[in-house]
């Protein structure tokens, strides 16, 4: 019998939501690393794969034509990692730039040349690619989804990094809280991720989902605004405690893009308000943020500024690494070291006034370690998605707001945030990062739909 293409009926709890909603709820226990020998991680993606049969078993088929470009970027991209695993002659290996200490070695146990892929450590692209399957589902369910259920899954959404802020306020007043899925270290403000930087940027994120989530509806209630503020104030707290520089940054740039996204809908709301009590709330709600920032910062809990404050260059371990993994880039040009190969390529390029029992196992900038890992092909992908996202985040944003493009908007919001959190770390790296990047592609791509009903 033959399975349709299109989910049946207006069912709004249908079969691929309650599986995201699953999904979601296992990423947020296990979710939250980036290390591939953490249990989470087996968690994670047996649960995936388990996902994955379900729904292929007994959910109708996604539509991947509507969102064509982010089916074809995600399977492209598999297809990299793919040939990375290829094996080579050797005559064609040992061609490849970086691959001298290899042969070399070979040569020096009177072991002949073997046949060999692109990547340095084939063990470690495996596990780039096995790691894939948790993203792969997560299109996969995104694929039917419609707009309904998109905002109700903005409610478990918010749900979770709010109760992730309660984790890290007992993490803030000392627990000694260890889950055992991920990496995390006792004492680090980190929630649910065993970094804090990729705590705040989720933290970040969801400043910018609150305010689209508050007036998803011109019909949207008006507690939901208040919610809102109260759930932005509540993130931007916990990103001081954290002790996240960069988390700063992208909590400001969250709650910008958030309210730039419905700030049409926030002027045609509020011209429904007296002047006489707009008024006295919108400075009541900037006097309580500004006293519970300076109050924070005055007790010495606002750790993220403090660290900003107090930056240490000669201690900066990613500063003095930047020329050696520079020098990598260009090591491994063309086509790269191999993806997910990082660790083992830096400890053969690693100088010796770098050694230490500090451990450096990425490049802390995301942009060059893909350029490390997949070289000139990679960087070719990385182009072609960058240009797709930007021609689409522009058409989002100039396309009035009552067009139905608040969806695209918040997409492109959470594309440049972690975008530019990858400039200084791995964030999207951990498995429940990358879902939040899938879901943030689709509602990009969903612009089309957005302006064919706009047109009607």
């Amino acid at each position: 019998m033959q399975r349709r293409s299109k989910p049946v009926g207006d069912k709004l709890f249908d079969l691929n939501f309650v599986l995201l909603v699953v999904l979601l709820l296992i990423l947020a226990l296990a979710g939250g690393a980036s290390r591939a020998d953490v249990l989470g991680q087996t968690v994670a993606r047996s649960s995936a794969w388990l996902i994955a049969i379900i729904a292929i078993l007994f959910a109708p088929k996604p539509p991947f034509r509507a969102i064509a470009p982010v089916t074809a970027l995600f399977f492209t991209a598999a297809g990299l990692v793919i040939l990375q695993l290829i094996p080579l002659p050797p005559i064609v290996w040992g061609s490849l730039p970086g691959r001298e200490i290899l042969i070399q070695a070979a040569i020096a146990a009177n072991e002949p040349q073997p046949w060999r892929p692109i990547s340095l450590s084939p063990g470690a692209t495996i596990n780039a690619l096995s790691s894939l399957i948790v993203p792969a589902v997560a299109l996969f369910l995104s694929a039917g989804m419609r707009e309904k259920q998109w905002w109700w899954l903005m409610n478990v959404l918010l749900s979770l990094i709010a109760l992730s802020c309660l984790l890290a306020a007992l993490q803030f007043a000392g627990s000694r809280f260890d889950n055992p899925l991920i990496n995390d270290v006792p004492g680090d403000v980190s929630g649910i991720f065993a970094n804090r930087n990729h705590f705040a940027l989720l933290l970040a994120c969801g400043c910018a989902v609150a305010p689209a989530w508050a007036f998803s509806s011109s019909r949207s209630p008006d507690w939901k605004a208040l919610a809102s503020i109260g759930l932005i104030t509540l993130f931007m707290l916990t990103i001081l405690v954290t002790g996240s520089r960069m988390g700063i940054l992208l909590g400001a740039a969250g709650i910008t893009l958030g309210v730039a996204s419905v700030w049409q809908r926030i002027l045609k709301r509020a011209k429904a308000v007296p002047r006489h009590l707009l008024i006295p709330v919108l400075l009541t709600i900037a006097g309580l943020l500004v006293i519970s920032v300076i109050m924070f910062i005055a007790m010495d809990r606002a750790a993220s500024i403090s660290r900003a404050l107090n930056i240490d260059t000669s201690t900066d371990l990613r500063r003095a690494a930047l020329p050696t993994v520079l020098q990598m880039v260009k090591a491994y040009a063309p086509f790269g070291a191999g993806f997910g190969t990082f660790d083992p390529a830096y400890r053969i390029h690693e100088p010796a006034s770098l050694l230490s029992y500090r451990y450096f196992n990425h490049a802390h900038n995301d942009w060059l370690e893909l350029l490390v890992g997949g070289g000139i092909p990679a960087a070719l992908l990385l182009a072609i998605a960058l240009g797709w996202t930007a021609v689409a985040s522009i058409r989002a944003w100039r396309i009035p707001a009552e067009s139905g493009t608040l969806l695209p908007r918040t997409g492109s919001s959470l594309l440049f945030l972690v975008a530019l959190a990858s400039a200084t770390d791995y964030p999207a790296r951990t498995p429940l990062i990358m879902v939040v990047l899938i879901f943030a592609a689709v509602w990009l791509s969903s612009l089309g739909a957005a302006r064919a009903q706009a047109t009607i």
